[in-house]
């Protein structure tokens, strides 16, 4: 497992390598078949794998309520004015 070092930084990897990385180390590190060294290394990588996921999903939640409050802006707007040409056809 020492090879994580020369692997791709867990920044650098797309949300689905990371999760693929994380799911393979987590069934070695489960299997109980790595040496102790081995292990610290892979839960090593596996804490930075974990921590750019989680940053990652932040990013993609801020990105959602942005566009999620662009598209309430818009109802919004849309609201406002089918009440204001109801106003007018009411007069």
């Amino acid at each position: 497992m020492t090879e994580h070092k020369t692997e791709i930084e867990p920044e650098a990897q797309t949300f689905e390598q990371s999760l693929e990385e994380l799911q393979a180390i987590v069934g070695g590190l489960e299997s109980g078949s790595l040496e102790l060294e081995d292990s610290l290394a892979a839960y090593e990588r596996g804490v930075a794998l974990i921590a750019a996921l989680n940053k990652k999903l932040e990013g993609a939640k801020q990105q959602v309520e942005v566009l999620m409050g662009e598209v309430s802006a818009e109802r919004l707007k849309e609201l406002q004015v089918s009440e204001e040409s109801r106003a007018v056809t009411d007069q």
